[in-house]
């Protein structure tokens, strides 16, 4: 008994799934981003924490390994520029906060970035559909 039509499935599931991480870790970025800003200005706490830069590095370092499987996998699949030039300019956004002081002019650049990456995995689902 062949299971052909599941196992051609496999990676485009696989693939929705990454898209749907990025989605969600997107925006668990931008919770972070505002999120700490109040918590550091309004009660002045967890600044050590909150603004740690190896947190931010790693987080631009999952974003760019989820976007490049996920959406690199889909430009190849449907041919569509728009999911891999968006993604990757919210991506140059969220690397160019790394380059400025934490304070409201990060978090704006990161804002921007990860909504960018974000509607690059919406672009790249709605494409493999």
């Amino acid at each position: 008994m062949s299971d052909t039509g599941n196992t051609a499935q496999r990676p485009d599931r696989a693939k929705g799934h990454m898209d749907r991480a990025g989605i969600w870790l997107s925006g668990l970025c931008a919770v972070h981003c505002v999120a700490s800003i109040f918590i550091v200005s309004a009660l002045g706490l967890g600044g050590q924490f909150f603004f740690a830069p190896w947190i931010h590095r790693f987080g631009l370092a999952v974003a760019l390994v989820i976007a490049a499987v996920a959406i690199g996998w889909g430009a190849l699949r449907h041919r569509r520029a728009a999911p891999f030039v968006t993604a990757m300019t919210g991506l140059s956004f969220m690397g160019g906060a790394l380059a400025v002081p934490h304070g409201v002019e990060e978090a704006v650049l990161t804002i921007i970035g990860v909504l960018l990456v974000s509607l690059g995995h919406i672009l790249n689902l709605r494409a493999a559909h």
